[in-house]
């Protein structure tokens, strides 16, 4: 870094807005990763010498251009709200905030375009008016930006009707800048958006989004409590499978995960484990009749004008479920795990019986190869990196997938294996390795197999 020439840098930015104090930089250069003990101690000391702003796509390219010129690293960044590490930059350079670039440009029935620094919940106020949603939201849903879910998130409140991100239909289009020494602008469609979504940002600057939307309905908020975690994992399957109630949210907590959410304190009862549900306003009475099929007691219900104010019960869903319980006991950490073909939830009964308290069953149903799943973000109590390892080696030695979320590489992190569509993009678009680099091991190895 030391050859670089920060000075002739911001001035080929010309007007484009820049943060240079040392405070902000700092902040602007984080994430969420201390979610996990292990990247607390990776990740700490990382971060930019600079965040720049761009307010377009011409001054995306002017930058990315003077950052060629000086061999200056690019950190791409939404709201910082994941939770791997994801935006934040491991070899220092720049961190491109694109928060600037916040619009919807146009959104007709089914479909809208957009900026990828615009919050998720913007854009449902310009659409839901029509009648028409975006598809599925992780529970930052009010904080989030729509280029730094497609960037780096996989699912969330919806896809236990519409799937995962990754799902074929779930993202149209995608505009993105280049990072070579004449920068270009791409569009790419179909199924080549897939070479630079949930791909951290390390083969492409996302600067437009096409995104599908879905028909807006009026969501009721609903909390179910059970006696018993496996007839609460069962309503939850059997409510994901049920193609007539039309539902957003299928979220089961085993007992002693409520007691975390001081908002619920006075609504579930203590010792429960219980469901979190939002449903269609029509869907409420075929509910009720499910929920009395499963012994279940509903103690929590608000209409959509009501959920509308005040607490929103997703945001103790998915991720925030963690948040929530960190600010109880911050040696909580969490595990992602997804249970393939475990519809009769052998695999998930095992695991609860098994590890007991020390991992804390959370499951978040969501639809994979058209039915639906139970994939969790169980609540882990931390001891050791190696008792860590241990616990996430047994799910996999039982058939479970686990997304490790310890980890900031991307392919480590997910599948673990490497995409090669986006690995022969990443060699075509960013042929310095500029792109928030140390991300992705396929290049890394590449590079050492070389």
């Amino acid at each position: 870094m030391s050859s670089i020439d920060w000075l002739a840098f911001s001035r080929a930015l010309d007007k484009i807005q820049f943060i240079e104090k040392p405070k902000q930089v700092k902040r602007l250069s984080q994430d969420y990763y201390h979610f996990s003990p292990i990247l607390q101690d990776l990740l700490a000391d990382k971060q930019a010498k600079m965040i720049v702003q761009p307010k377009s796509e011409a001054e995306v390219i002017t930058v990315v251009a003077a950052c060629v010129q000086q061999n200056i690293p690019l950190t791409v960044r939404g709201a910082g709200t994941g939770n791997y590490g994801q935006c934040i930059p491991l070899e220092g350079g720049i961190v491109l905030d694109m928060s600037l670039m916040n619009k919807v440009d146009w959104f007709a029935p089914g479909v809208a375009s957009v900026q990828p620094g615009v919050k998720l919940v913007d854009i449902d106020r310009v659409t839901r008016p029509s009648g028409w949603e975006i598809r599925m939201a992780p529970s930052t849903y009010r904080t989030a930006t729509i280029g730094g879910f497609i960037g780096g998130g996989s699912g969330g409140i919806g896809s236990v009707t519409y799937g995962q991100l990754r799902d074929r239909g779930n993202l149209r289009a995608v505009r993105v800048v280049t990072m070579e020494d004449q920068p270009q602008v791409l569009e790419l469609r179909g199924d080549e958006v897939y070479q630079v979504a949930h791909a951290y940002g390390t083969n492409g600057i996302i600067t437009e989004l096409e995104i599908p939307l879905a028909p807006a309905y009026a969501w009721a908020e609903v909390i179910v409590t059970f006696d018993d975690f496996m007839q609460a994992a069962r309503f939850g399957q059997a409510l994901g499978d049920a193609d007539g109630l039309i539902k957003k949210l299928v979220t089961v907590f085993a007992d002693p995960i409520p007691s975390y959410f001081a908002a619920f304190q006075d609504v579930i009862p203590s010792q429960s484990h219980c469901a979190f549900l939002m449903v269609s306003e029509e869907s409420i009475a075929p509910l009720q009749e499910l929920v009395r099929e499963f012994q279940g007691s509903i103690v929590y219900e608000k209409s959509a004008e009501e959920a509308s104010r005040g607490v929103a019960i997703y945001e103790y869903t998915w991720n925030h479920t963690t948040l929530h319980a960190r600010a109880i006991d911050p040696n909580i950490t969490y595990l992602q795990t997804l249970f393939p073909g475990d519809h009769d939830l052998n695999l998930v009964e095992h695991m609860y019986r098994h590890f007991g308290d020390e991992v804390m069953m959370h499951l978040e149903f969501m639809r994979v190869g058209g039915r639906a799943t139970p994939a969790a973000l169980q609540l882990l109590r931390y001891s050791t990196p190696e008792r860590l390892q241990a616990i996430i080696q047994y799910h996999e030695s039982q058939g479970a997938i686990i997304f490790n979320p310890h980890t900031y590489l991307l392919e480590d992190g997910g599948m673990k294996q490497v995409d090669v569509a986006q690995l022969r993009f990443k060699e075509k678009v960013d042929p310095y390795g500029l792109m928030n680099p140390g991300k992705m091991r396929a290049w890394q190895e590449r590079w050492a197999e070389g």
